[in-house]
């Protein structure tokens, strides 16, 4: 069994990896950063390839698929993403365009390739990392909020789609709120409330993903955060979600 993990130098990625690789799954990881992917390789006890790929990049994405889609990947990881925060007319342009190819462009391409390859042999599993972001509009972050808002509801789209044709595919979208990785000191905040572990978070996504859950939440906390704010105006929510996000630079 195989799989392919985008992101994969640090965080969820790293600690996905290696439960996987307790599982005893060659590894295929992918990162910019090659000293870190090739430390990991040294690390596991499995097989891994690591490729170098800016995934910000469309044609670096359409490569990778190209340079991977003979492997016969098995579980397809989108975990690679960043954020940025600031208010909308003050963050920079490039950067936020950057933000769109990694977290959404780069996430489409990869699953509609690998999910026609996987319609095909009739078997497979593609895990979405988005976050709790995508639940509402995320005002000092509105751009990283909207990017998320696309995977998760690409992901349950196509989830929906793979049952109603009988389908052997699975797809999981995963929406953890705060995770203690280095996201937030790539997006320039810090958290406002207590996060989770990665290693949990990893464990947990692909435990439910085996499961065949579709949304994949950790956290007793965020679930309830889930199931309240059905019952909460936008209005209400936004001023919530602009007051936490306030918080994380005060």
């Amino acid at each position: 069994m195989k799989a392919l993990i985008t992101g994969a130098s640090s965080g969820i990625g790293l600690d996905i990896a290696r439960y996987l690789a307790q599982k005893k799954y060659e590894l295929i990881l992918v990162a910019r950063n090659r000293k870190k992917l090739e430390k990991i390789q040294k690390e596991l006890s499995t097989k891994v390839t690591i490729i170098v790929a800016d995934l910000s990049n469309e044609q670096k994405v359409k490569e990778l698929y190209v340079l991977t889609k003979a492997e016969n990947i098995d579980i397809l990881i989108n975990n690679a993403g960043f954020g940025e925060f600031g208010y909308f007319t003050e963050t920079d342009l490039n950067r936020e365009l950057e933000m769109i190819d990694t977290n959404i462009k780069a996430v489409h391409i990869l699953t509609k390739l690998f999910l026609k390859d996987m319609e095909q042999k009739n078997s497979g599993y593609i895990l979405n990392v988005a976050s709790s972001a995508a639940f509402q509009p995320g005002p000092l972050m509105s751009t990283y909020y909207a990017t998320k808002s696309y995977v998760y509801q690409l992901t349950e789209a196509l989830y929906h789609e793979q049952k109603k044709k009988k389908s052997n595919v699975h797809l999981s979208v995963l929406c953890p709120g705060p995770v203690k990785t280095n996201f937030n000191n790539i997006a320039g905040v810090k958290f406002s409330v207590k996060p989770l572990s990665s290693k949990y978070v990893a464990k947990y996504a692909i435990d439910k993903l085996f499961e065949k859950k579709m949304l994949i939440i950790p956290g007793f906390k965020m679930k309830c955060a889930k199931f309240f704010e059905r019952f909460l105006s936008d209005k209400f929510l936004l001023k919530l979600t602009y007051y936490m996000q306030k918080k994380k630079v005060n």
